[in-house]
């Protein structure tokens, strides 16, 4: 699967005590942009929730002023879940500023699990190959 990517300035409003972006805002993106990329792949965004976040981590502050780039995909599926991994970078520099694993489930209209018949495409490189291992080991 390929990566969707989202842009966001980071203005005062999104600051913490510290000066540096909310951890709280973060999340909030971050969740956001992983159900875009979950939505795309499965075209039915209504039977789409958010059951779990697995993993997010904070590897460096982020300011004021900053531009940041989300990037997300598909990474794994089960019968009824898909589960996204999403990255964070500045639009200037290759570090991964945060990433982390979110899960989400196909739902009918009464809120049943139901199968989203997704097939990912064969891995493809190194980097998916870590992704999907690392999900492997969430599942148990």
């Amino acid at each position: 699967m390929n990566y969707y990517d989202i842009y966001k300035l980071v203005k005062s409003e999104d600051l913490n005590h510290h000066g540096t972006l909310f951890a709280g805002r973060m999340s909030e993106w971050f969740v956001e942009s992983c159900f875009i990329a979950a939505a795309n792949e499965y075209k039915h965004p209504e039977n789409l929730v958010c059951v779990k976040v697995h993993e997010l981590n904070f590897n460096s502050p982020i300011k004021k002023g900053d531009i940041i780039h989300i990037q997300t995909k598909i990474c794994y599926v089960g019968k009824t879940s898909l589960t996204a991994y999403g990255k964070v970078i500045r639009n200037d520099d290759d570090r991964i500023l945060v990433d982390g694993f979110l899960t989400f489930v196909c739902i009918d209209g009464k809120g049943v699990k139901m199968p989203h018949n997704l097939v990912l495409d064969k891995v493809k490189n190194e980097e998916d190959l870590k992704l999907i291992e690392k999900v492997k080991s969430f599942r148990g």
